[in-house]
């Protein structure tokens, strides 16, 4: 049942991201030949309104062949008003963009539906009082709940978290204890840390953790558009600055997840709950978006630097460099798959 979660939701993925490239293509007016949902040999096709829609046997990406543009001929020029040879670079690049912005915008959703479904975190109560810190010294005790600091209205312990990070100097927390609300003044200290990269930082802190009480988030319309947004902001970009980490060596190659990876991750969210679900799904809908924005050349973000280069100077790369830099483009691409497999059997086999 996972392996068949995992298909179906990666092909919905695959789907919505290739649907962003149709619909601005044909939007400028573009023929597309073929919407393919997977690679290699066709397992059905049903042709409608000009195009071919099929599934293929390899059900590990997807593509759309338009009239003028294919990558496996990238010196390809077919002539008329609806080849994308025809297209401005403007065009070309919004059409590239479609794709990718396609995940964001499904991230978006699924977090919205995520946030009316009933979205979840952790309560801003206290969980352990770090002895001799800030919040010990102030008289902090396991199990006060924070409902302010400062003006600033506390309803989740990441909005607990920010508050303390973002400001300065002293802070009032407002507390509720024994069902009396009382006010202490804290000063936070600065303390070693380490980010989610594992890189030693310094940070605000007040010596505090949470009970690991989850409470349910009861958000209006507005409110989880807003968490939508935030969310879809914020995973887009940890996943940029992971892939910056892992250029710098911040993050080893090691840590690079492939396929199995992924279907594990999948599967497991699948028989959690619909919540983590859709969670995982957001996620991986804003890395396929993220990753395809690259400037490796045989992703969205390869094409968008050649049309970039288009605009700036007039004319169009060489087929021989554009052809080089396409197959570099795509040995890149297969090293991190491989990668990621390598990693993934490493992981199955050293547990």
């Amino acid at each position: 049942m996972g392996t068949i979660t995992f298909l179906l939701v990666l092909s919905f993925l695959v789907f919505f991201h290739e649907l962003g490239h149709f619909t601005a293509a044909r939007y400028f007016g573009v023929k597309v030949h073929v919407f393919s949902i997977g690679f290699g040999k066709r397992l059905f096709a049903k042709e409608w309104k000009g195009t071919v829609w099929q599934l293929s046997l390899i059900p590990l990406g997807g593509y759309v062949k338009m009239k003028g543009q294919d990558d496996s001929n990238p010196s390809l020029v077919e002539s008329g008003d609806d080849s994308y040879n025809t297209k401005s670079p403007l065009q070309r690049i919004v059409i590239l963009f479609a794709g990718p912005f396609a995940n964001f915008l499904l991230a978006a959703i699924l977090y919205f539906s995520i946030a009316i479904i009933g979205a979840s975190a952790l309560a801003p109560q206290i969980g352990q009082v770090q002895a001799n810190s800030p919040a010990f010294k102030a008289g902090i005790q396991k199990n006060d709940e924070i409902v302010r600091i400062n003006n600033t209205q506390i309803t989740t312990w990441n909005d607990l978290g920010k508050t303390i990070v973002n400001t300065q100097g002293p802070l009032k927390f407002f507390i509720k204890r024994d069902g009396n609300l009382i006010a202490k003044t804290i000063n936070p200290h600065i303390s070693d840390a380490q980010n989610m990269f594992k890189e030693d930082i310094k940070k605000r802190m007040v010596g505090i953790s949470p009970s690991g009480k989850i409470i349910k988030l009861d958000l209006s319309i507005g409110e989880s558009l807003v968490f939508a947004y935030e969310k879809t902001v914020f995973a887009s970009t940890m996943i940029f600055q992971g892939v910056q980490k892992l250029i710098q060596g911040v993050i080893p190659s090691s840590e690079v997840g492939g396929v199995i990876t992924i279907g594990k991750v999948i599967s497991d969210a699948s028989q959690s709950s619909i919540i983590a679900l859709l969670t995982i799904t957001a996620l991986i809908s804003v890395n396929l978006g993220v990753l395809n924005l690259l400037p490796i050349p045989a992703l969205d973000g390869g094409h968008i630097m050649f049309n970039i280069y288009e605009m700036i100077t007039k004319r169009k790369p060489s087929d021989k460099v554009f052809m080089i830099l396409t197959i570099a483009g795509w040995v890149i691409l297969g090293s991190l798959m491989l990668l990621g497999i390598y990693n993934d059997i490493n992981r199955i086999f050293l547990k």
